[in-house]
C-alpha cells in the first residue's frame, strides 16, 4: 500500500508502527457553527481511508478531536447569551447528525480540548523546563520557533523566510516575532482555566499534540486533516510534540482536498458558503458523499449543480444494475476485487476505484440478460465494494424514486397519472397515454412496464 506523505513530498509504502494496527488522528471541528462543504470533505475522506483501511484486515483506532475552547466559541457564545458548554453540545450534536445523514462513521474516540487540560499543561510545562518555551510578563506563555531545529519541514519552508514573508502576530510580549502562544491569559470577564501562569485558556496548537499523543502514543502512524492546517497548525504541532518527546511525531501525514464553489474558493464574503445541512435540505445525502468520494483525496472538487446532478447520474447507473436483482453471496470474478484493491493500495485511489464499480455494473446488466442466475453473486459484490467507500446500501427502488423533497410532482399525484395512462391505454387511447408518459419523462420521472405492473424512477435530466 502506498500513501502520499505532505512531510517527505512523495508516495510511500505504508507500514504500520506496530503490525496489523493503525492509529489514526485527524484534526476536527471547532464547534461554534454548523459544520460545512469542507468540513464534509474531510470527514468522508478518512471515513473512506478508516474504511479501506479494515477492510484490509488492519485494527484501526480512529481519533477525531472536538475543539470546545477557541476564541471563536468564547465570541459566539456570548453573541448568543448562553454558556460555553450550551452552546458546544448543541453544535457536537448537529455535528453527529450531519456526519450520520452522510453516512460516516463515528470515529472510535472524540477526545475534547476541555477533557485534557492536565494533559496540556504538563505538556507546556515540559516544553518550558526543555528551554522550548517561556512565561512571558503578561501570563501568556509562547513557544520558542527558533529552538526547534526542524520548523518548517513539512511546508517545506525556512523560519527566515516565513518572517520575511508572511504575517506575523507584532507582540511586545513575544521574544521572536515567530514565536506562537501556547497558553493565553484571559482578559477580564472572559471564561478560563486555572494553569501555573495564572487564569487562562490553551492555544489551539497545543490542544492536538496534547489529545493525540495521549489518546495514541508519543509517535503514531497517520495524522490528517483540511487543506488549510499543513500551517501553522500542523507545522506547531510537529515542533511542540517532538520537543516535548524527542521522538518523531508522526510517520505519515495526509491531507485532504478542498472545496471550490462553481470553481471559487468558498467563503462567507463571495455568499457561495454553505454548511452540511443547508445543502441536504435540498440533496439526497449519498449523491452528495458520491461528489465527494468519486474525486482523489488530494484533488479540489468543485460542488456546483451540475456536479451534483453529474453525482445523480452516476448513482442512477448503479442502482438501475441493483434493481430487480436479490443479492446473495456467491462465486465471482476476482478480477474486479483485484483492480479496486489495486486502486485502494495506490494512495487511496477512490476515482479508479468508482471506475472498477462502473464496469462490476455493466457486467451485472449484461448478466441480468445473458446468465441471470449469476447476477445475485455480481450484486453482492457491487454493494460489498461499494460499502467500503460508503455508497450503494439503499434499497435500489427507494433511491430510484428519489427524496420526497425531490420529486417535482408529489408521489400521490405521480400515481394518479399513471393509474390514468393506464385507463388510457385500456380503452386503446395510445395518444392520450404516450402523452401522459412523455409528461412525466420530461420531469425526469420514467416509467417502466412490467407484467407487475407500472413502475417510476426518478432520473435526472440530461444538461
Amino acid at each position: 500500500m502506498q500513501i502520499y506523505n505532505t512531510l517527505t513530498r512523495r508516495k510511500e509504502t505504508f507500514t504500520p508502527i506496530e503490525p496489523g494496527k493503525v492509529r489514526m488522528y485527524v484534526c476536527g471541528m471547532t464547534v461554534y457553527d454548523y459544520c460545512h462543504l469542507g468540513h464534509a470533505r474531510v470527514m468522508v475522506a478518512f471515513d473512506v481511508i478508516t474504511r479501506y483501511l479494515r477492510a484490509r484486515g488492519y485494527d484501526v483506532t480512529y481519533v477525531r478531536n472536538i475543539t470546545d475552547i477557541d476564541d471563536k466559541i468564547l465570541r459566539r457564545a456570548d453573541e448568543n447569551d448562553e454558556t460555553i458548554e450550551a452552546l458546544t453540545d448543541r453544535m457536537i450534536d448537529a455535528m453527529h447528525e450531519d456526519e450520520g445523514r452522510l453516512g460516516v462513521l463515528r470515529p472510535d474516540a472524540e477526545p475534547r480540548a476541555t477533557q485534557h487540560l492536565d494533559e496540556i499543561v504538563a505538556m507546556i510545562e515540559t516544553l518550558i523546563d526543555k528551554g522550548y518555551a517561556y512565561a512571558a510578563a503578561n501570563g501568556d506563555v509562547y513557544y520558542r520557533v527558533r529552538r526547534f531545529e526542524g520548523y518548517g519541514k513539512l511546508n517545506n519552508r525556512d523560519p527566515d523566510d516565513m518572517r520575511a514573508g508572511a504575517r506575523v502576530d507584532v507582540d511586545e510580549h513575544k521574544e521572536d516575532p515567530l514565536d506562537f502562544v501556547l497558553w493565553k491569559a484571559a482578559k477580564p470577564g472572559e471564561a478560563n482555566w486555572l494553569s501555573p501562569w495564572g487564569p487562562g485558556r490553551p492555544g489551539w496548537h497545543i490542544e492536538c499534540s496534547a489529545m493525540s499523543t495521549c489518546c495514541l502514543g508519543e509517535t503514531f502512524d497517520i495524522h490528517g486533516g483540511g487543506p488549510d492546517l499543513t500551517f501553522p497548525h500542523h507545522e506547531n504541532e510537529i515542533a511542540q510534540s517532538e520537543a516535548a518527546t524527542g521522538k518523531p511525531y508522526v510517520n505519515t501525514w495526509m491531507h485532504a482536498g478542498a472545496v471550490r464553489v462553481n470553481q471559487e474558493k468558498m467563503s462567507k464574503s463571495l455568499g457561495n458558503f454553505f454548511t452540511i445541512r443547508e445543502v441536504l435540505e435540498h440533496h439526497d445525502p449519498e449523491v452528495v458523499r458520491y461528489l465527494l468520494v468519486a474525486s482523489h483525496y488530494r484533488s479540489p472538487i468543485n460542488y456546483a449543480p451540475e456536479s451534483l446532478a453529474d453525482a445523480r447520474r452516476s448513482l442512477e447507473r448503479f442502482y438501475n444494475a441493483l434493481d430487480g436483482v436479490e443479492p446473495r453471496e456467491g462465486e465471482v470474478d476476482g478480477r474486479f476485487d483485484a483492480r479496486f484493491t489495486a486502486a485502494m493500495d495506490d494512495d487511496f485511489n477512490t476515482a479508479e476505484a468508482v471506475s472498477v464499480l462502473f464496469d462490476l455494473a455493466r457486467e451485472l446488466n449484461r448478466t441480468k440478460k445473458e446468465a441471470p442466475g449469476e447476477a445475485p453473486a455480481l450484486a453482492a459484490e457491487l454493494k460489498r465494494l461499494g460499502a467500503i467507500l460508503g455508497l450503494l446500501q439503499q434499497a435500489p427502488e427507494a433511491f430510484l424514486k428519489g427524496a420526497a423533497g425531490e420529486l417535482p410532482l408529489p408521489e400521490a399525484e405521480i400515481e394518479a397519472k399513471i393509474a390514468a395512462r393506464a385507463e388510457a391505454k385500456k380503452a386503446r387511447d395510445f395518444a392520450a397515454a404516450d402523452a401522459i408518459r412523455d409528461e412525466l419523462a420530461a420531469l425526469g420521472i420514467v416509467l417502466k412496464d412490467s407484467r407487475e405492473g407500472t413502475s417510476w424512477v426518478l432520473e435526472a435530466p440530461e444538461d
